[in-house]
């Protein structure tokens, strides 16, 4: 005699729909074999993720675009008229954001954007393939613009290693690079957001910050997972009088404080 099963699968009924399982994520994808556990851990949390689907939803190229949206909810950085750079902004999804907030296309309004990778095209958005450190590319944005811009900002991160202090050492240097640029294209009282993984040695390019701009503080959007390392660090108010010395700035980050913030320095949104 057959015997029915006591119980369901832990992930499918007898409808074939998911069940939640031990992880709290209710569905998985359904080709999972051959793929390592990190993909497949990946994969289950990108069908689970609400701010995917609603990315999704609005049209917008990456998830990416709704931590921009939600900062400048917050701190309403971006406005119509503003002229504005994108560093490293495949696949786009911030030129998006930028793109409908400050009406580009309409009046003075200007957007640059800057990758290695090929980015797809945005009506009246310039975008340039190159290296952002190149000198040449300085010009070519502010040629671009028409001077000086009016917000930078950076979503860039290094490709992981699987090592996070390795990780960590890389987009350090990807925040050092981008600030180093916005400090050269910055109108007087212009702002700069930039990813910035939590872990130490952000401190001296921070120390920076704190000196060239007015307020420096900490922010950490809700489609930002909780459990990442990653927040963004936005800086407003540049009048660019500290300069740039590496040097005084490993010292200087030894004696001050966090930049402002909730929760030992970071504000969440």
């Amino acid at each position: 005699m057959n015997r029915k099963p006591k119980g369901r699968s832990p992930t499918r009924g007898s409808s074939g729909r998911s069940y939640r399982n031990d992880t709290g994520l209710t569905r998985q994808p359904k080709k999972m074999r051959g793929r390592k556990p990190s993909s497949q851990r990946w994969l289950t949390r990108q069908l689970n993720d609400p701010f995917v689907a609603e990315a999704k939803s609005k049209g917008f190229r990456s998830r990416a675009a709704l931590k921009l949206a939600q900062i400048d909810d917050r701190h309403k950085l971006l406005r119509p008229g503003m002229s504005i750079v994108d560093l490293g902004c495949a696949p786009g999804g911030w030129l998006q954001v930028v793109a409908d907030r400050c009406r580009i296309g309409i009046g003075d309004a200007k957007l640059v954007g800057i990758d290695l990778l090929e980015t797809d095209i945005l009506a009246d958005v310039e975008i340039f393939v190159g290296d952002m450190t190149d000198p040449v590319m300085l010009d070519k944005v502010r040629n671009a613009v028409g001077g000086n811009a009016h917000g930078v900002l950076s979503d860039m991160a290094a490709d992981t290693t699987g090592h996070r202090p390795t990780d960590h050492l890389r987009t350090t240097a990807l925040l050092e690079a981008a600030l180093h640029f916005a400090m050269e294209v910055l109108v007087v009282d212009g702002f700069f957001l930039s990813k910035c993984f939590r872990g130490g040695a952000e401190q001296s390019v921070l120390s920076i910050m704190q000196r060239n701009f007015t307020t420096v503080r900490h922010v950490k959007p809700a489609a930002s997972r909780k459990e990442s390392v990653e927040s963004y660090v936005l800086a407003t108010g540049f009048h660019g009088q500290g300069g740039w010395d590496v040097d005084s700035a490993d010292e200087d980050a030894d004696d001050q404080q966090s930049p402002t913030g909730e929760n030992g320095g970071y504000s969440p949104i």
